[in-house]
């Protein structure tokens, strides 16, 4: 796929086969104590793609199917996103493989901890600038940026973009990535001629972004006809009810217990 869209752009040999290689990958491991006193040991991953044109961005995901290649592919992404967008950064990405569903509170804080720690040489506001993804949220990102000012023995709040308003953090980030998806949509339709209001929609994800997306069109009065996330889906052909499905769901449940017998699983 790079070799087709670097021939269609017109792209010189040599750039094509820089682009081709990473330019970092670091590999952690994640020790912490469980709240039982057992140890667990987690795999932790930090890429760098390129940073020709800026500090690498690239948000941290905990998940746990996440893997080395897949953190390589993800940072790769963030280049070609910054670029196209002519931002002064370049592509990173960062993953942990965990279920953080099954840390509690102390255990999730003792490994994004430690994480950052593991981490800490290769990332910074000029060198390589985390922020959330998926399973990771602001609390996540305050963690780290103390972290990582403790370290430094002042505070760094450009350490990580997407933390709380309180220590830095921008108003609208929460939304922002749904919300855009959201304008990209609405001018889809009105340069096709089509009304966004009568248009039924599915919604692949009930996180973050797919949330923000089902939220805003369900707002403007679209019918939802179904959303996913990892435990399944819920269907029904009059639309669901998105703000219910998301109270439920931000309470930290899945969509596959929710109860409502005119919806079918999916």
């Amino acid at each position: 796929l790079k070799l087709i869209c670097s021939k269609e752009m017109g792209l010189d040999p040599n750039v094509t086969r820089y682009l081709k290689r990473i330019e970092r990958a670091l590999i952690v491991s994640i020790p912490i104590m469980m709240d039982d006193g057992s140890l667990q040991i987690y795999e932790g991953y930090r890429v760098r793609h390129s940073t020709v044109r800026g500090p690498g961005k690239g948000g941290i995901r905990f998940a746990p199917n996440v893997n080395l290649d897949e953190v390589k592919a993800l940072a790769t992404w963030m280049t070609w996103k910054c670029s196209l967008l002519k931002l002064p950064l370049g592509g990173a990405k960062g993953g942990v493989c965990v279920n953080p569903r099954e840390l509690s509170k102390k255990e999730l804080e003792k490994l994004t901890r430690r994480y950052a720690s593991a981490i800490i040489n290769i990332i910074g506001p000029d060198i390589d600038i985390p922020a959330p993804d998926v399973n990771t949220n602001a609390q996540i990102m305050a963690w780290i940026m103390d972290t990582y000012s403790m370290n430094k023995g002042r505070a760094v709040p450009g350490v990580v973009t997407g933390k709380p308003i309180e220590i830095g953090g921008s108003v609208g980030r929460n939304s922002a990535t749904g919300r855009g998806l959201y304008f990209i949509i609405d001018a889809m339709c009105e340069k096709l001629n089509i009304k966004l209001e009568s248009q039924t929609i599915i919604v692949q994800g009930f996180g973050n972004v797919g949330g923000w997306i089902a939220r805003l069109l369900y707002e403007r009065g679209c019918k939802i006809l179904a959303v996913s996330d990892i435990s399944g889906g819920l269907h029904y052909s009059e639309g669901l009810e998105i703000d219910k499905l998301l109270k439920w769901t931000q309470q930290g449940n899945y969509l596959k217990d929710y109860n409502d017998k005119r919806y079918n699983l999916i």
